[in-house]
């Protein structure tokens, strides 16, 4: 549908030398940003739920439980969900908070593509009167701080996550290997994380990192930058890849430079199209942060602050170790 997607289908077809049905990442709400007939006959909270990229299984995942969550709570909320094309487009992001806030939702729940960039569209919100809850990414704290603002963060350990992963790896190499980090976006507190975790792993292990590079989150960046990687710096032994996505870009890599008995893969996400490269080995670890409950948990926590039952509070969610060994 959108061109980082149909790169994805692309990659992932050549990794697993066969066709992937990949899910359709279209947006199809219940009540998209774009409409104008909002059901004013019901005292149901209205809640927003503003995403990243829905070309990412991740957040496609993410949009489905947050649905299936809201039609077993039919008279408890509305929902209104919408995520971006890309995971850059920022300005797009903000766009939709904005309009959001003018269809009338009480409640935000914002997964943030830019942790920076999307604090001053969260401090409008707040303005405006919604209950803002903040899942996946951190805003970030600085920023937050500079405009007197606390925001509920619901989400998992990230620089936890990443070192289990990463300790995987450390098993399998020597003390003075040399491994590779592809990073998120630069500037997003997740991506900051997961690289932090897999540096403490890999240090720990007495491995060096020779390079940390910004796949962007994305399958065709991470690919380029695998393969220059490999170029590089012959010796490598592992690329630690800070989502799924950019995980399927560095097999494709990998493959294409006839070393995959040489250099292991780590990922983060656990989408589907990783759990078959996981089995076989590809794909050495990834972490699920379970993404069909990441939007529930923070629906449920936004509602509660709303209600009053519940104080603003960050809720740490749960993550789990994936490998071969855990999908037998």
């Amino acid at each position: 549908m959108m061109r980082s997607r149909r790169t994805t289908i692309g990659v992932v077809a050549m990794i697993l030398t066969g066709a992937i049905a990949c899910r359709d990442t279209a947006n199809t709400p219940a009540a998209s940003a774009g409409d104008t007939a909002v059901d004013t006959s019901t005292s149901r909270p209205k809640v927003a739920l503003v995403m990243k990229s829905l070309a990412n299984e991740f957040f496609q995942t993410m949009e489905d439980g947050a649905r299936a969550h809201q039609e077993q709570n039919p008279t408890r909320y509305e929902l209104f969900a919408e995520g971006i094309k890309d995971e850059l487009d920022v300005v797009r992001q903000i766009d939709l908070v904005e309009q959001m806030v003018a269809r009338g939702a009480q409640v935000l729940v914002l997964a943030p593509a830019d942790s920076k960039a999307l604090v001053a569209a969260a401090a409008k919100a707040i303005e405006a009167g919604l209950t803002v809850v903040n899942i996946d990414n951190r805003l970030d704290e600085d920023a937050l701080t500079e405009r007197g603002l606390t925001i509920s963060f619901v989400g998992p350990d990230n620089r936890g996550g990443a070192a289990q992963a990463a300790e995987v790896l450390a098993k399998t190499l020597n003390p003075g290997d040399q491994v590779a980090i592809i990073e998120g976006a630069p500037g997003a507190f997740n991506a900051i994380q997961r690289r932090l975790g897999f540096e403490d792993a890999m240090n720990d292990a007495g491995v060096e990192i020779v390079a940390s590079q910004s796949g962007y989150w994305e399958v065709d960046r991470a690919n380029q930058v695998a393969a220059a990687l490999l170029l590089a710096h012959p010796h490598l032994t592992a690329l630690l890849c800070a989502n799924d996505n950019m995980a399927l870009g560095a097999v494709a890599a990998v493959r294409a430079a006839g070393k995959t008995d040489r250099v292991a893969i780590v990922g983060f996400d656990n989408i589907s199209a990783v759990e078959t490269l996981v089995k076989d080995r590809s794909v050495l670890a990834t972490v699920d942060q379970h993404a069909d409950q990441i939007a529930v948990n923070g629906i449920e926590h936004a509602l509660a602050i709303l209600d009053g039952t519940q104080a603003p509070a960050d809720v740490q969610t749960t993550v789990t170790l994936i490998t071969a060994d855990t999908l037998q």
